[in-house]
């Protein structure tokens, strides 16, 4: 089966509300960091990765039509091409919102050097942010350059920019489904993170 929906927005910015909204959608399983929390073979397919294995896309994405969040979101400029049929989207808040959700969330489990075998360690802090993720002028500057790298590098006709908020509309024109009238999902709030973030180190 391969990839559909290529997600390339970074975690925090309603990837996992993104990730329910493509499986009602009929776009699912879609692929988000959580697989690898729940999966000891996806956890060793992407530590592998991470650490500079040669990427085997269809194991990695064996049984899912989509993808979105980290890991894969740091990879899609490859998946692009090697799923050149599969729409895009680019998950979208501003950067100052971007960081406030994120200096909450992911960063504080990102920095113990004591973890630096979970692919949070080997993947988000050393190779998205070099090092520096708990540095916000760095690390909104790498966020933003990885929205005008999507903007710059994905055919307008496969990308959309999609800003937290919008809705089912955007998301079924773009896609060419009809959208359903349940709301759409909001999920994996700040709170929700802080309930489950034990999971994260992976």
């Amino acid at each position: 089966m391969a990839l559909q929906v290529i997600g390339t927005g970074f975690g925090r910015t309603g990837t996992d509300s993104m990730r329910e909204a493509l499986g009602i959608l009929g776009f699912g399983p879609c692929h988000h960091m959580f697989e690898i929390f729940a999966s000891d073979h996806q956890r060793a397919l992407w530590r592998a990765l991470a650490g500079g294995a040669a990427p085997d896309w269809d194991a990695l994405f064996e049984g899912f039509q989509s993808c979105v969040d980290w890991p894969s979101a740091f990879y899609w400029s490859e998946l692009i091409d090697v799923y050149p049929e599969a729409k895009v989207i680019l998950t979208w808040r501003d950067a100052e919102s971007w960081w406030n959700s994120f200096s909450k969330t992911i960063l504080p489990n990102i920095q113990d050097p004591e973890d630096k075998a979970s692919l949070g360690w080997a993947l988000i802090h050393e190779q998205v942010f070099s090092g520096r993720p708990y540095d916000k002028e760095h690390a909104i500057a790498v966020y933003e350059a990885n929205v005008a790298k999507v903007k710059a590098e994905v055919p307008p006709e496969r990308l959309l920019v999609y800003e937290i908020g919008s809705g089912w509309g955007p998301l079924g024109a773009h896609l060419g489904v009809p959208v359903p009238e349940t709301p759409y999902p909001q999920r994996n709030s700040t709170r929700e993170f802080k309930d489950n973030e034990s999971t994260f180190h992976s």
